[in-house]
């Protein structure tokens, strides 16, 4: 159970990948009017850019987090992506949530990006792009990050959390080290969540680190009433988890049922110690699902 001192957990809701960009701001003001916490826009190439994705999301609403799912390091050079952030930090404070990953091997390998020391890349992004975004200049001479004296001219007030996204356990160590937070892959359920705290702090011990650190955990849902309509709807999406998690068919982690289970699958995971559950509708009317089990959690 999450610490007494813990803050009550977040909801968030992924505008997923295959959907249009042109329906991203209305997708995000319908979820600001539901009350949920936090829209999360993703980088899985060649859909959509997260950046101009957060900036939309963003400037269409006025209380909404919006978190970035992840921005692949291999992709991204670390003092651009400190811009970026920084703008869209200065011009929204206190609503951005930063996330930089590995990104998916076949996809780096297809852009022509697949770095050499991927483990380093990350960690090194990560660091740099932190210090950047809290003013200081900046000389890394890195394995996969050389920078002599960038400082940013614009850095954000209110400085973003920079949380990493990743999934095995040296990488988990890794987000424990350098960033201020983790944002774990769907699929996962609490036992996974469990494994991954472990690794995590293993990684904050190491690095002396005692400050706070959020753990966001993105999971498919599907609310339905009915078993063979929910199992035909969700069993290609288990299979796919499955195979790129490499666990059996029958761990992968689902918030699916009919409204008052699929939120109960939630509750045990923000119960196993996620900060935010964010949710990724699957199949028709994903808005509609967002508000049975959003108020059968509310219930």
């Amino acid at each position: 159970m999450p610490s007494a001192d813990r803050q009550l957990p977040r909801l968030g809701v992924m505008f997923d990948r295959d959907r249009a960009p042109e329906e991203l701001t209305g997708f995000a003001t319908t979820l600001e009017d539901l009350g949920i916490d936090e829209l999360w826009v993703v980088e899985d190439l060649p859909w959509a850019g997260s950046i101009a994705s957060a900036a939309a999301a963003l400037g269409a609403t006025e209380r909404l987090r919006v978190g970035i799912g992840i921005a692949p390091a291999p992709l991204r050079n670390p003092v651009l992506l400190a811009m970026e952030f920084a703008t869209l930090a200065r011009l929204f404070p206190g609503r951005l949530i930063a996330g930089i990953g590995h990104g998916a091997t076949e996809l780096m390998e297809v852009a022509g990006a697949l770095p050499p020391a991927r483990m380093a890349l990350l960690e090194e992004t990560v660091s740099a792009v932190r210090a950047l975004l809290g003013g200081a200049e900046v000389t890394m001479k890195g394995r996969a990050v050389r920078l002599d004296g960038v400082r940013l001219v614009h850095p954000p007030v209110v400085v973003p959390p920079v949380l990493a996204g990743v999934v095995r356990p040296r990488s988990l160590e890794l987000s424990g080290r350098v960033a201020e937070g983790t944002v774990m892959a769907e699929g996962q359920g609490p036992v996974a969540v469990a494994a991954a705290l472990d690794r995590i702090d293993a990684g904050r011990r190491e690095a002396g680190r005692e400050d706070p650190h959020d753990l966001v955990l993105f999971t498919h849902l599907r609310v339905d009433d009915d078993p063979e309509r929910l199992a035909a709807e969700t069993a290609p999406v288990t299979a796919g988890c499955a195979d790129w998690l490499g666990l059996p068919a029958e761990e992968v982690f689902l918030a699916a049922g009919d409204a008052v289970t699929a939120a109960g699958r939630i509750r045990e995971l923000w119960e196993a110690g996620a900060d935010s559950v964010v949710l990724r509708p699957i199949g028709a009317e994903p808005l509609d699902q967002v508000r049975r089990v959003w108020a059968a959690l509310r219930r």
